[in-house]
């Protein structure tokens, strides 16, 4: 049937109202659904099977992540809920169902790690995580089944495997403000042959990162990397400003390199990444070239190649003396040379040579927390 373009008009706008042209792509399971079976590879080296825990009388399938906020918000209360349910019988799966491709570098802005299999067994063995964590990231075929709109998202089924409780593990963020412990609420009910108060709630948090997200991941960093690169030349005495770090507010991270050196470029790409990780917070990233004036044409041209559209800058002076002077007198001369330092000017960290990347990471994270913690921590 031929539809004029204003009655289509018409129609999607109606659609819009009544709420249905919102309609997520893949709609969370409905309480009384069986659960959908699942062989995922967990943290541990192992696979994991639905029926692996079919002597449980309850299930609690929770989709979380390793970068979201929220969900990190959680994971002391996951692992309490494992500690006081466990010994009672009940199975508490976590799955990750996001897309590392889905994710884009500006939301890693709290995190140390991505939401790949092996970020998530960092993630597990630094928090020490007392229950199987699953990875469903690369076809999502489980998720998109149970449907969790927002990471972290609870499943809970009876001994039938039915599905008894779909929604938040409680209602807030921040675990001193919880008035309704709706998870618990569930598992109690159902533990004493009930019915969970409430079979639905909504679910707070980070989106689940579906795969065909990464379309726009594709195109936010062909913006990224469309930012315009630009060089300064920087004397001894910019250089004490910039080691000084007053008045800026920010953490402040300076790369000195050099194109000539080796470690140096090879470690570059993992601080354009920092950058975009972290530059939507109270955060600077500074490169600072160790070459000669006159070089700034082949500084530049390294530069773009990695899209490095942070603050970066060129010693100014032909004597190379007078900038180790001028920024770090502990600094032996020796390249790559890195500095993190807090809003006050204190070095947070000092490294001569090939930083660790996922240390320097942690260390990031830590130093913006305690400028602006986020919201949900307090």
């Amino acid at each position: 049937m031929h539809r004029s373009k204003p009655g289509l008009l018409l129609m999607l706008t109606w659609l819009a109202v009544l709420g249905l042209a919102d309609e997520p792509r893949y709609p969370s399971l409905k309480p009384g659904s069986p659960a959908p079976p699942f062989d995922l590879p967990g943290v541990d080296g192992k696979n994991h099977r639905l029926e692996d825990y079919r002597d449980s009388p309850v299930l609690m399938v929770v989709f979380t992540c390793t970068h979201c906020p929220t969900a990190q918000a959680y994971e002391e209360r996951l692992q309490d809920l494992m500690r006081d349910y466990s010994p009672k019988g009940v199975a508490l799966v976590a799955i990750s169902p996001n897309s590392p491709a889905g994710v884009r570098l500006d939301e890693l802005g709290y995190t140390d790690v991505g939401d790949s299999l092996e970020d998530m067994k960092i993630r597990a063995a630094q928090r020490k995580f007392t229950f199987p964590f699953l990875y469903d990231g690369d076809t999502e075929s489980v998720s998109k089944q149970y449907g969790p709109q927002a990471t972290p998202q609870v499943f809970i089924f009876d001994r039938d495997r039915k599905l008894r409780y779909v929604g938040r593990i409680d209602d807030s963020e921040r675990a001193g403000l919880v008035k309704s412990k709706d998870a618990r609420n569930a598992l109690d009910a159902l533990l004493a042959g009930g019915q969970p108060p409430v079979e639905s709630t909504k679910a707070f948090g980070c989106s689940t990162k579906w795969d065909y997200k990464a379309d726009d991941n594709a195109k936010w960093m062909a913006k990224v990397q469309s930012e315009p690169v630009r060089v300064q030349p920087a004397g001894a005495e910019a250089l004490k400003e910039l080691r000084a770090n007053k008045g800026t507010g920010k953490v402040r991270l300076i790369n000195f390199w050099a194109t000539w050196c080796g470690p140096c470029v090879a470690e570059f790409p993992d601080f354009v990444k920092m950058n975009l990780m972290y530059r939507g917070r109270d955060f600077e990233l500074v490169t600072v070239a160790a070459q000669f004036p006159d070089e700034q044409a082949k500084v530049e041209k390294f530069l773009e190649k990695q899209h490095a559209s942070s603050r970066n800058l060129i010693f100014g002076d032909t004597d190379k003396y007078k900038m180790i002077e001028a920024v770090d007198p502990e600094w032996n001369g020796a390249l790559p040379h890195t500095l993190l330092l807090s809003p006050e000017g204190k070095v947070l960290y000092r490294q001569t040579g090939e930083v660790d990347p996922l240390d320097l990471r942690r260390r990031i994270v830590a130093a913006l927390d305690a400028v602006q913690p986020w919201g949900g921590a307090k």
